[in-house]
């Protein structure tokens, strides 16, 4: 396995929770990381990871759907979309044939001019860090990340229901047959 020569961990409880320090740490580390991109690019996190999202789509991507891949209101999304507009990342085009939806297609020279160099050394450090592992290491790797995102993704979704529950139970009482 790659260099783990200063792990002292010799039970599977003790590897598990350890991993579970680590991943907790690596969470904050990418959120504050993320949070100094944003800066760089004149954005909020949430800015620059909606931008990443639009930019990484294979189809070209609604407001709606960009919502529904964050779990932002359509109201926080109009802000979003008017920032990176604002900022020149992006732009707002009405599909032709429904005018009520609008595609959002990333302005790729101008984010790429931004992004490319800040994150160039993070893929240079990432290439030598795959280095250290072989091929099954990295095969393992790669599942677990996988897998990750896959948990993530669905323990997101259940919190956001849990949320929209919560806004849902503390409404006020429709007074109006009063």
């Amino acid at each position: 396995m790659g260099n783990n020569n200063d792990l002292d961990i010799v039970t599977q409880p003790e590897l598990r929770e350890a991993i579970d320090q680590q991943m907790r740490e690596l969470s904050t580390r990418t959120v504050i990381f993320h949070h100094f991109v944003g800066e760089r690019l004149g954005l909020n996190p949430t800015d620059h990871k909606c931008l990443d999202i639009i930019i990484r789509a294979t189809n070209p991507i609604t407001a709606g759907r960009l919502a529904d891949e964050t779990g932002l209101t359509t109201g926080a999304i109009t802000g979003v979309m008017d920032r990176l507009e604002q900022a020149g990342y992006v732009k707002r085009e009405r599909d032709p044939n429904d005018r009520r939806l609008i595609f959002i297609d990333p302005l790729l020279d101008k984010a790429m001019a931004k992004i490319g160099p800040l994150f160039a050394p993070v893929k240079q450090a990432g290439q030598k860090l795959y280095s250290k592992y072989t091929d099954q290491e990295l095969a393992v790797i790669l599942d677990f990340v996988i897998n990750c995102n896959k948990m993530t993704k669905e323990m997101t979704a259940k919190i956001r229901a849990e949320v929209a529950d919560d806004i849902k139970t503390h409404q006020p009482e429709d007074k109006s047959d009063l």
